[in-house]
């Protein structure tokens, strides 16, 4: 596994995506709740799997409701998943590696947990989950800010970059992958204004509405959305850009060592892989399929990384 130092800097930044990427789950779970009839039950449960939650909740709760499904994604202490839970153990790592960050990227992190720790002390009301889940994207930028404007651009913060990368290529897959089983009702919803709608929830789930319609444009297509979150160059949260800065540091990595690892073999082969198709290519293939491959590379490629940079640290 990766040393101690790397793996720190590692998961403390893969743990601190996570929470802003799960506060982004439970905002796209209340927006297609707003767009569907029903209990909503199926909708929480699928976003619950997408996140890689619901065996734990159902071994707890049994029946899937919005109130509960939304406390043991945030707060619940026997979910290790939960944005809290996440954010402990992303302080928890940071004060591991506390003499590699700058005392501006320890303070923000410890910030960012008393804060959620306050905000998080009992269960959110309905009323006051926006701004819970607004503090979350909140303090995740800031811990990103105080990263990016104070550490020196060497070999830890390249284990950052790639921790932060990894996560985020994820829960992009994810959650296009909460659309193709959850936002449609029927196939005769296909290319419908529901359907329209709802894939736009997805863009509004990774802040890319803006970025959308100045890349895109202002008409709103399954096909047009597919290719910003998977294929865009530009777009901070696209498979494509966080494959490629993955490779990036992996390659700062391997010019600092003066040798390259399986794992920049894996990370390059994804990336022809998977991002040399256009969008038309992957629809014909398949979005759900070409979704679980792209999150079983990235799990080849964290994996892959842990063992051959075992040695830092």
């Amino acid at each position: 596994m990766l040393g101690k130092t790397a793996g720190g800097l590692f998961w403390m930044a893969r743990l601190l995506e996570r929470s802003e990427n799960t506060a982004r789950m439970i905002e796209t779970g209340q927006r297609i709740a707003l767009t569907r009839a029903g209990s909503g039950a199926d909708d929480w449960l699928s976003v619950l799997q997408a996140g890689a939650m619901s065996q734990g909740y159902i071994e707890k709760h049994g029946e899937v409701t919005a109130d509960l499904a939304i406390d043991w994604m945030l707060r619940d202490p026997d979910n290790p998943a939960s944005v809290m839970s996440v954010v402990g153990q992303a302080r928890q790592n940071a004060r591991l590696v506390r003499t590699a960050l700058t005392h501006e990227a320890w303070e923000a992190v410890n910030s960012c947990w008393m804060m959620l720790r306050d905000a998080m002390a009992r269960r959110v009301r309905d009323r006051d989950l926006p701004r819970v889940l607004a503090l979350v994207r909140e303090r995740s930028a800031l811990v990103r800010g105080a990263i990016h404007g104070t550490m020196l651009r060497n070999e830890i913060y390249d284990f950052v970059r790639i921790g932060t990368f990894i996560e985020r290529a994820d829960n992009t897959a994810r959650i296009l992958d909460v659309k193709y089983y959850v936002l449609l009702p029927s196939a005769a919803a296909v290319g419908s204004r529901l359907d329209n709608v709802q894939w736009d929830t997805i863009l509004r789930s990774v802040s890319a509405e803006g970025g959308y319609r100045i890349a895109i444009g202002p008409d709103v297509t399954p096909r047009g959305i597919a290719q910003f979150l998977i294929l865009d160059k530009c777009m901070p949260r696209s498979l494509n850009f966080c494959c490629g800065k993955l490779r990036d540091n992996l390659n700062y990595l391997a010019s600092d060592y003066g040798m390259r690892l399986p794992c920049h073999q894996t990370v390059d082969t994804m990336c022809r892989r998977f991002l040399s198709h256009d969008v038309n290519a992957i629809f014909e293939y398949g979005l759900h399929e070409y979704v679980q491959g792209v999150l079983e590379n990235l799990s080849a490629l964290s994996n892959q990384i842990e063992i051959d940079y075992r040695f830092y640290g």
